[in-house]
């Protein structure tokens, strides 16, 4: 360290001038020459600027800050707008995802159906010879218009056959507002006589149509399940004319009702009451 003018580090000691008063211009002149010294080419390490241990620079650190890019609110807005139409349009083709996954990659674990749909269905032969209880001439074609809920039973009808018409009068008017679009038939495939009393009792509410048909014409239209008569089932024929389903013998009530309500809903859309 030196004393007098220089003080540590090599830097000058200069000479203060009175408080209010414009420095010499020798004490000016001496300052320049030391700053451009200082601060040559070499920069002030090169002046005699202290260093750390190990050559580190003491010198301050200078930083140059850049402005960080900004988006432009139109772009925003752009980006906000594509979202949400692809949104809208996701939202658009969530049902056809699912029901082409439902259709083509869901296995279904059974049918749901308690009763026999008929696979192909058989329409009312046009020839049908039907006839009523006083022997006239029926056409085939006056059933349709109307879901038939179908009996087939001997004139005689004996207690199993009491049961399947009692069942039939329950079912339907166990379908509610919708029983108007099912009328009841039994169907005589032989030439016995019914007794008054079950013509009474199928009367009451809604009257079952009763008609006579030859045994062997309706074995060609209707047919039993294996080992089975064709009175131990129930069937039923769509407002076309077609036999489409069969009950299993002895049917359980609630089951063959869940058919015949599926079959109602099914057909809402274009069947209506009455022929």
């Amino acid at each position: 360290m030196r004393s007098g003018d220089e003080q540590t580090h090599g830097r000058p000691k200069f000479a203060q001038p009175p408080r209010g008063a414009e420095p010499a211009p020798s004490e000016r002149l001496r300052a320049h020459e030391w700053l451009a010294k200082a601060i040559g080419p070499a920069g002030p390490v090169a002046a005699g600027a202290s260093r750390r241990p190990g050559g580190a620079d003491d010198s301050p650190l200078c930083l140059t800050v850049h402005t960080l890019p900004t988006v432009d609110a139109a772009a925003r807005r752009t980006a906000s707008g594509r979202l949400k139409m692809m949104l809208v349009l996701l939202v658009c083709a969530l049902p056809v995802i699912a029901s082409y996954t439902a259709y083509y990659v869901i296995t279904p674990q059974g049918r749901t159906n308690y009763s026999e749909l008929m696979e192909p269905q058989r329409p009312i032969p046009a020839g049908l010879a039907l006839t009523d209880l006083q022997g006239r001439p029926v056409a085939a074609a006056s059933l349709r218009g109307q879901w038939l809920l179908v009996v087939v039973a001997g004139g005689a009808c004996n207690p199993a056959c009491e049961n399947m018409l009692w069942l039939q009068r329950q079912l339907r008017e166990a379908l509610g507002r919708d029983k108007a679009r099912v009328d009841k038939v039994w169907l005589i495939p032989d030439d016995a006589t019914p007794a008054t009393r079950t013509l009474e009792a199928i009367a009451i509410g809604e009257p079952a149509t009763v008609l006579r048909v030859p045994a062997a014409a309706l074995a060609a239209w209707l047919q039993a399940g294996a080992g089975q008569a064709l009175e131990a089932h129930f069937y039923i024929v769509d407002p076309v004319g077609h036999w489409m389903m069969r009950s299993p013998p002895n049917p359980d009530p609630a089951k063959l009702k869940r058919d015949v309500d599926k079959l109602l809903r099914a057909s809402a859309a274009w069947d209506t009451p009455g022929r």
